[in-house]
């Protein structure tokens, strides 16, 4: 009975009302859809799960950071720590330890996070000893959770899209590199493009070859018919000259360390350089744009599906309950002892 009566007396006259706060959001994204049956029906009105920011929001209300934030103006001391909160549920009742690290644990226990893996919805409930700031708290934790959630996508914004403007950068640089060189090499070599300069000596040679063949046949024609033309010299000195230039025009071509073939080599190294850094700048420009895109398109987003109660009554303590269940633990305790102290005396008679 000293149980009961004392259990009696602490649900009847000092145990403190407690009033709960309950809200209900989902962290959605536009590409990350739920599959269950409620997520269908959310994903209809526009909603969709997004993982990580769900497990991130729902650590943060948790977190130290988020009571510190919620307790900047001291109100959570103010609300668990008067005088009206009975000695029994009041935070540093006697006045030891205001610590926060005390705080932080008093308060995590009055302050409840449920997720559904299935509908990805989010139960957040607080329990107070006025409903007013029970509800006041649940606001603010909500408020906190979606910052939270905001903060993650700004900063993975930031990042991907810094990553890409870094790559920008790297690629502009690489491509004004490659088109300095390949214009130092034409003004030391004076070779604009090596492979059409060939082209046009090889059609060169390919004349004079012609005019060459022609000349020689000529010139054959006159010493079998008429050895003392004197057009005989005229074409000898023209073959001569013809030969001489052809020879002069291969050398051009082939043949020396500053002839055509000998640039080309290292003009076309040149060259696959610039195009490559073209194209790579080109492909970073996209993934810029890209990353703007995503970024925009990938964001979470916290959405409320009930908003903080507002409670008319406390829910807790369940006074009968206790009080019936600490008669019935003494019951049973007393059945206990009693079977002890018979036992004992069974053994010493």
């Amino acid at each position: 009975m000293i149980p009961t009566a004392a259990a009696l007396i602490y649900f009847a006259f000092l145990a403190s009302n407690v009033y709960v706060s309950e809200s209900r959001f989902v962290v959605r994204s536009p590409d990350k859809p739920s599959v269950s049956g409620l997520g269908v029906l959310l994903k209809g009105a526009g909603f969709s799960n997004s993982g990580d920011e769900i497990y991130a929001a729902d650590d943060y209300i948790q977190s130290r950071d988020a009571l510190r934030a919620l307790n900047r103006d001291g109100s959570v001391v103010r609300a668990y720590g008067n005088s009206q909160v009975s000695i029994f549920d009041r935070f540093n009742a006697f006045g030891f330890d205001g610590s926060f690290e005390s705080l932080f644990d008093y308060f995590r226990k009055k302050v409840g996070v449920g997720f559904d893996s299935t509908s990805s919805i989010t139960t957040l409930t607080v329990r107070a000893y006025n409903p007013q700031e029970a509800q006041k708290f649940n606001r603010q934790l909500l408020e906190l959770a979606e910052d939270q959630v905001n903060r993650l996508n700004r900063r993975g914004r930031t990042d991907v899209i810094a990553l890409s403007e870094q790559e920008i950068q790297d690629a502009e640089e690489a491509a004004r590199r490659a088109a300095l060189a390949l214009a130092e090499f034409r003004n030391a070599s004076g070779i604009i493009d090596p492979e059409k300069q060939a082209a046009v000596q090889l059609q060169m040679i390919s004349k004079l070859q012609d005019e060459l063949i022609g000349s020689r046949m000529q010139l054959l024609q006159l010493r079998a018919m008429a050895p003392g033309n004197p057009q005989v010299p005229i074409l000898q000195v023209r073959v001569a000259g013809l030969a001489r230039e052809i020879d002069r025009q291969l050398g051009l071509v082939a043949g020396n360390r500053r002839s055509l073939s000998a640039t080309a080599a290292r003009y076309q190294r040149l060259q696959l350089d610039r195009e490559f850094a073209d194209k790579r700048l080109a492909a970073a420009m996209t993934s810029l744009q890209d990353a703007r895109a995503e970024s925009r398109r990938k964001q979470a987003y916290v959405e409320r599906i009930a908003q903080p109660s507002l409670p008319d009554e406390a829910q807790e303590p369940r006074r009968f309950r206790g009080i019936l269940a600490t008669f019935v633990l003494g019951l049973v305790a007393w059945a206990i002892l009693t079977m002890l102290l018979a036992g004992v005396r069974e053994h010493h008679g």
